[in-house]
């Protein structure tokens, strides 16, 4: 037999369960940029199988795709090695399935799937939607108490570790309980929010920040899923941070931090961690367009994250940004050092980093211009409110 006959027998003797898990695990570490000899082959085949088009996401049951259907808006792809506050790997949802049906609820679990199979047939979709509905809080109730025992997390851990080998599948079944129990809060709120956010200031970041108020009154562990969702309809990710900025008492990197909203900060970054993924995997595959794209979008959050927070280098935040940003430029230097000097390359550009134009020292003069009459009003504020306050 040659290898390739010996690859085929091989994946014929695997479960359509376990084809469907390698896949997943193959992308996963693809995404990553793990070099693997001989996956780009066996990916293919399993895509031809699973996937007529070669893309979306992993092919789940009916009874699957109802159960994890309020998870939906909350759902990421990408490499996992990295906090994502607020969101929920897609690629984790084929091992917490699978875990919940063999191990956590055996017997209700078949009783599901065979009720919603039987209702999504009939087309009865919102009965469907009522049987997940109980699924859902069902398992729910039978991991809370687990959850909130650290014996039971490394007990789930390792019982998860049988069915994939990433690293936050137990961290995403936490965020999946999480985000379920605050299920029809959050779709409200994902309802009442504006389909697109090309600026997010003024009258339409106090009607965001108006919803996010009342929404974290019920549901305050579940605030990193609704500021997730705010973040998926701003044009400019970064723009997130006005949220921790607007109340702040100054715009000095402590005081944003002593903020309801400082986590918005740190989700920012962590998108631009995505974003250095992205880049990676675009270089990789010679996309350099696209790298192109991703390179602006990262330089653009770095100079808004320098210039709407006061000490950002010295906090904590602006030391992850160093970080970040330096691995980023040596990805950069190592795809521009493969061309001669005399030749250049799109990515060496200084145009890339427009702030650094007398329109970007513009626009920086500007919005510091801004800060100091908004800070100086505030401060009039409280001179004419202090004596008002004494005398009553």
């Amino acid at each position: 037999m040659t290898q390739s006959e010996k690859l085929l027998e091989y994946l014929r003797r695997l479960t359509p369960a376990a084809r469907g898990n390698l896949l997943t695990e193959l992308e996963r570490l693809e995404q990553c940029g793990a070099e693997i000899p001989g996956a780009a082959s066996i990916i293919e085949l399993l895509r031809a199988e699973f996937r007529a088009d070669g893309q979306g996401q992993k092919h789940r049951s009916p009874p699957a795709r109802y159960f994890f259907a309020p998870l939906e808006p909350l759902l990421v792809d990408g490499a996992p090695e990295h906090a994502n506050t607020g969101a929920i790997q897609r690629g984790s949802l084929a091992a917490i399935w699978e875990w919940i049906g063999r191990d956590l609820l055996p017997a209700m679990s078949r009783e599901y799937i065979k009720l919603a199979t039987e209702l999504i047939t009939a087309d009865r979709q919102r009965e469907a939607r009522s049987a997940a509905s109980a699924f859902q809080t069902k398992v729910v109730k039978s991991l809370e108490n687990t959850l909130a025992s650290p014996d039971g997390v490394t007990q789930i851990r390792s019982r998860l570790a049988a069915y994939t080998a990433s690293p936050t599948v137990c961290d995403d079944l936490v965020k999946m309980v999480g985000a379920l129990r605050a299920r029809e809060a959050l779709a409200k709120f994902n309802e009442a929010l504006p389909a697109k956010i090309a600026k997010f200031e003024g009258a339409q970041l106090d009607k965001v920040k108006a919803l996010l108020d009342a929404f974290s009154k019920g549901n305050a562990e579940q605030l990193p899923f609704a500021l997730n969702l705010v973040a998926a309809r701003l044009k400019a990710p970064w723009q997130l941070i006005r949220l921790a900025t607007k109340d702040a008492a100054s715009k000095s990197a402590a005081d944003v931090a002593a903020t309801p909203y400082a986590i918005a900060v740190s989700m920012v970054l962590e998108r631009l961690e995505d974003k250095r993924a992205l880049l990676r995997f675009a270089l990789k595959n010679e996309r350099i367009l696209v790298a192109r794209e991703i390179l602006v979008g990262i330089y653009d959050a770095e100079f808004a994250l320098q210039v709407r927070i006061d000490q950002f280098a010295q906090s904590e935040w602006g030391q992850r940004l160093e970080a970040l940003m330096k691995s980023t430029a040596e990805l950069v230097d190592s795809e521009v050092s493969r061309f001669p000097e005399n030749v250049g390359h799109i990515l060496g550009s200084r145009s890339l980093r427009s702030q650094h134009s007398l329109a970007g020292r513009m626009t920086y003069w500007a919005w510091k211009g801004r800060d100091a009459v908004s800070d100086g009003l505030t401060f009039c504020k409280q001179l004419v409110s202090g004596p008002e306050k004494s005398r009553a």
